[in-house]
């Protein structure tokens, strides 16, 4: 560690970093705040699980086109990149509490939208993904400073795998639960219900929010930030920004697409409850493990390996994408995602926590984070469009899975640059 450098864990509570001091953390346990933001977050994951895969699959039946769910999936990424940036001032100088209060109020509006609209939503896509997208900035900025505020290297890694935990068990059982409701019912009254059920959980996540500590409000916002990180000579900010777009490739194309094709594939909810359930079931049990015994020493070599497997997993699609080889894709990554994503998530946190400048800028380098990722997701869904606007042939769309499935690979080379340089500067002491 450099001289005069003290990275942000080490401040005592009544500086900037609204942090504990080191000696309530260094045992890595997670205390009363970190655990009410983990209840808000599964809340937020069980409400997005229980209807968000199934919003692509309402849409893609009215209308059968891949195109309409990539310029969906498109816009709502566009606008919740607008929103970060926008909104950055309001957690900055003002109340971020309300920030995560109001993404997760939005949520729930978007549902009361798509239960009005019906079978009509699918003509108001753009609406919908204007909404979603504003929804989802407000949330996942207040949230993201949130958990840089309340975490530290010692419990970082810890709580990822938690968030992990709490995502796979959503995922494991809100679609199983949503597949079987629309099946057992009419269709369309059950698709009415899980939307129901969706906007009441997210409404219980905004009274649950009321019980988080309100968060000191200082400085002032520098809206250029990341124009001046990325123009500033040997800053490790360009590579880890590479990496993010990478990451975010991947992000914006497959979280629809392989829902999609597992519906294609069967035509049942039911089966891609099945196949939430089982996938779902395999990342809580990696996460759990990834989450303890993952060491700040192994994270490059975890990522390699997590960011290789899940691209290879893809190659069984180029022998019939049905739901065997969907079923062996998602299994795969459900093994070897955590791999990937705590290193990926932790190091970029623990870089902003290094530095007390930077720490004193958390907001600016957490949108700084986010604004990169949705770059590389927009970019990823422009490519998504183009092919699928020319051609949905098997060859095409494998060779369009491989190429963006393999993004992470990509996102892995330039943190293991990072890695390299700046490795050891952010271990924990």
């Amino acid at each position: 560690m450099r001289s005069g450098i003290k990275p942000s864990w080490g401040f005592t509570p009544n500086e900037s970093t609204n942090q504990l001091a080191p000696t309530d953390k260094q045992s890595g346990k997670l205390g009363k705040q970190v655990r009410l933001l983990l209840a808000v977050h599964g809340l937020f994951a069980a409400g997005t699980a229980l209807s968000g895969t199934f919003v692509n699959v309402f849409l893609w039946k009215a209308s059968h086109d891949y195109t309409i769910i990539g310029w969906y999936a498109l816009i709502n990424y566009m606008a919740m990149a607008i929103v970060f940036w926008a909104a950055g001032i309001w957690v900055k100088e003002h109340n971020k509490m309300n920030c995560l209060r109001l993404g997760v109020a939005v949520s729930a509006s978007f549902y009361m939208l798509v239960l009005w609209l019906g079978d009509r939503a699918v003509d108001y896509y753009w609406v919908l993904g204007i909404i979603l997208g504003t929804a989802s900035g407000l949330f996942w900025l207040a949230f993201n400073i949130v958990y840089f505020e309340v975490t530290d290297p010692y419990n970082r890694d810890r709580f990822n795998g938690w968030t992990g935990l709490l995502g796979s068990v959503a995922g494991m059982i809100a679609p199983w639960i949503a597949g079987y409701l629309i099946v057992h019912m009419n269709p369309s009254s059950g698709y009415r219900l899980i939307f129901t059920i969706s906007l009441v959980i997210f409404l219980m996540g905004v009274v649950v929010s009321f019980f988080l500590t309100k968060r000191k409000a200082e400085g002032h916002y520098e809206w250029l930030l990341p124009a001046r990180c990325l123009f500033k000579k040997g800053t490790v900010w360009r590579t880890v920004t590479l990496a993010l777009i990478a990451q975010g490739i991947r992000e914006g194309v497959f979280g629809f697409l392989i829902a999609l094709l597992v519906y294609s594939s069967t035509g049942s909810e039911m089966m891609l409850g099945n196949f939430s359930l089982i996938t779902s079931g395999i990342s809580l049990i990696s996460f759990m493990v990834a989450g303890r015994l993952l060491k700040h020493k192994h994270r490059s070599a975890a990522m390699g390996w997590g960011a290789l497997m899940m691209a290879l997993v893809i190659i069984p699609m180029f022998w019939g994408v049905n739901y065997t080889t969907l079923l062996i894709f998602g299994v795969g990554v459900g093994l070897f995602f955590p791999l990937y994503s705590i290193p990926m998530t932790s190091s970029v946190f623990d870089l902003i926590g290094v530095d007390p400048d930077c720490v004193k800028k958390r907001e600016e380098y957490i949108i700084f984070r986010e604004l990169s990722l949705n770059v590389g997701r927009i970019g990823g869904l422009a490519v998504f469009i183009g092919v699928v606007s020319v051609t949905v042939s098997p060859l095409a769309m494998n060779i369009l899975l491989l190429t963006i499935g393999s993004s992470p690979v990509v996102a892995w080379f330039w943190m293991r640059r990072f890695y390299k340089h700046q490795g050891e500067r952010l271990a924990p002491k």
